[in-house]
């Protein structure tokens, strides 16, 4: 009797512990419990640590409250100015009420998994292409906003939405870039328009400051001259400016004399008149200077004048 009074005591015992074992959990420090009785949920949300329930009686689910980073697949849609792209997200997310995301929806992380492609596929018919490549940050703002909204009812908050990458056609891409490359041309064209404004206007500049002083030019030739003269391996054509010439012949001439006066520039003047005289024939000379002897025959001016004929040459 005694042994098996022993036995019995052991056994029950053991069902004790098997029993408390069984009902004894640990909840870890990023999860919280939630305390099913009998298919009904209780109002007490079981914290990190150890923690018992009653098997057979109450059910233990653990809610991971960590953020979770889902990966958005690649939605295919047309955007408001008719362009096919492609486009994937990424969402974070994490559970704020653990009672909510266990009893008002099936599986939360299905759940926003499909209103994040949902959201996704909308947004995209809602943008230009422009926004898509150049305006994310209120993209992904507004994408935010459509999935938070019917997720605040689930005990699911969304951290951030982040648009990962925009596909394109390769017909898309080549008109992209050869509109780049055309705004990129016009843009330098401008540029070096400017600057050739800007150079011409200090060139006038400079020009009229050498027009002032002829030795500047001078100077600025030998700093060209320099300039160049330190390539050694090429050949230096060296230019003469007209302007140096007359720098230089200024410089030598003497100061100006006093121009003389009118009596004396008369005599300067009728000589060119008394040289050219000789040269006419003696004939046309008046006929008021009558001689008493006749003169002597005279050879005209004009014979005087006339060069002697060249001698033939002699033939050998």
């Amino acid at each position: 009797m005694v042994q098996e009074l022993v036995i019995a005591i052991v056994a029950a015992i053991s069902a004790v512990v098997l029993y408390a074992a069984a009902g004894a959990k640990v909840v870890k420090q990023y999860e919280r419990g939630v305390v099913l009785r009998l298919g009904r949920l209780r109002n007490d949300v079981r914290g990190p640590g150890f923690t018992m329930v009653l098997p057979g009686i109450e059910r233990l689910r653990k809610v991971n409250m960590q953020i979770v980073t889902m990966p958005v697949p690649a939605q295919d849609g047309i955007t408001r100015d008719n362009v096919t792209v492609r486009v994937d997200a990424v969402i974070y997310f994490k559970v704020v009420d653990a009672a909510s995301a266990l009893i008002e929806v099936e599986d939360y992380r299905f759940a926003v998994s499909q209103m994040a492609q949902t959201s996704l596929r909308s947004i995209i018919g809602k943008s230009d292409l422009d926004d898509l490549l150049s305006n994310r940050e209120k993209l992904n703002q507004g994408l935010e906003l459509m999935i938070d909204s019917p997720a605040v009812g689930w005990g699911v908050q969304i951290d951030r939405v982040e648009i990962k990458d925009v596909s394109l056609p390769e017909t898309m891409k080549r008109s992209m870039a050869r509109q780049a490359e055309a705004d990129r041309e016009r843009r330098a064209r401008v540029i070096n328009a400017d600057a050739e404004l800007q150079a011409s206007k200090k060139l006038a500049e400079a020009a009229g400051a050498m027009s002032a002083e002829p030795a500047a030019l001078q100077l600025r030739l030998l700093q060209t001259v320099v300039a160049v003269a330190a390539e050694k391996n090429s050949t230096l054509v060296l230019p003469f400016p007209v302007e140096l010439l007359r720098f230089l012949e200024r410089a030598a001439q003497p100061e100006a004399a006093p121009s003389p006066a009118p009596s004396q520039q008369a005599p300067a003047q009728q000589a060119p008149a008394q040289q050219a005289a000789p040269q006419q024939p003696v004939q046309q000379q008046p006929a008021q200077q009558q001689r008493p002897a006749r003169p002597k025959p005279q050879p005209p001016l004009r014979s005087a004048a006339r060069s002697p004929r060249p001698k033939p040459l002699a033939r050998h």
